[in-house]
């Protein structure tokens, strides 16, 4: 996988919404973090623009994306927000340009979209909070963004090997696409938010179907959170549906690792 370049003094940070809006006060701590570290924050008002739920129509978004994604003088694009949106997108974007000029892309949950592009690609990117979360992120998830861009070693770096992965509702979503990850040999992460038991279980029992589960280096669980279930239970918690679709498999499980729809969302390079 090709690494771009680790941020230093002064590089610039572009922020890009390719999914849900966002209003200026949501931005504010994020900015203010970028220039506390001695980057320089990159945006201007297509940020806020509204589409009913979307930052822009899908035209909209994939210009403003595209625009960044071309300029050599940007060192990351840091998605401010998910929701929903960025695979309505992802087929307008070229990324001729950006293969020229490699930057960090950071962000999860629907950014998982932008990571399956990158895995395609062969570029590494950072799965990690976003600016919608700064003022409740812990020190601990903002500190591992921070570290993951300047290129510093962390010690929750727990495995060896390849990471590809994201949101297993975005992940789902994009199964028999050419954007789904080639999981084979690799460390496979996943975690999601706000779904039904029996959702995960959905999700989970396709991908084994579809054969992504069998020849992983390794499983990789993040934050489940916020679970539903129906009146009647499912009768197994998110993890439990995990490890039972992962019983026959002869590799390592870590379980709880905190990434994802928490607080302390830390960041992993992909």
């Amino acid at each position: 996988m090709i690494s771009p370049e680790y941020l230093t003094i002064n590089s610039k940070i572009a922020l890009v919404a390719p999914a849900r809006k966002i209003s200026r006060e949501e931005i504010k701590c994020a900015v203010d973090w970028i220039k506390d570290k001695g980057f320089i924050p990159v945006y201007d008002d297509r940020l806020f623009a509204e589409y009913h739920q979307l930052a822009g129509d899908d035209d909209f978004r994939a210009s403003v994306l595209q625009d960044y994604l071309d300029r050599a003088d940007i060192a990351a694009i840091l998605c401010v927000r998910g929701g929903y949106g960025t695979i309505r997108i992802i087929d307008k974007l070229d990324f001729t340009e950006f293969e020229q000029h490699p930057k960090w892309i950071v962000g999860y949950s629907d950014v998982t979209v932008l990571h399956a592009k990158m895995q395609q690609l062969g570029y590494q990117s950072i799965h990690a909070t976003m600016p919608i979360n700064f003022p409740n992120n812990t020190k601990e998830s903002l500190d591992s963004l921070y570290d993951a861009l300047i290129g510093k070693k962390r010690k929750t770096d727990c495995v060896n090997g390849e990471i590809v992965g994201g949101n297993l509702s975005v992940l789902y979503s994009m199964l028999g696409s050419d954007l789904f990850p080639d999981t084979d040999g690799k460390w496979l992460f996943i975690e999601d938010l706000d779904e039904y038991l029996y959702h995960i279980d959905r999700m989970m029992t396709a991908l084994k179907r579809a054969g992504k589960l069998a020849h992983l280096k390794g499983l990789v669980v993040g934050a489940f959170t916020q679970m539903h279930d129906n009146a009647v239970p499912f009768g197994m918690t998110a993890k439990e549906i995990i490890l039972e679709k992962v019983k026959d498999y002869d590799y390592q499980v870590i379980c709880d690792f905190p990434a994802g729809h928490i607080n302390d969302n830390r960041a992993v390079v992909f």
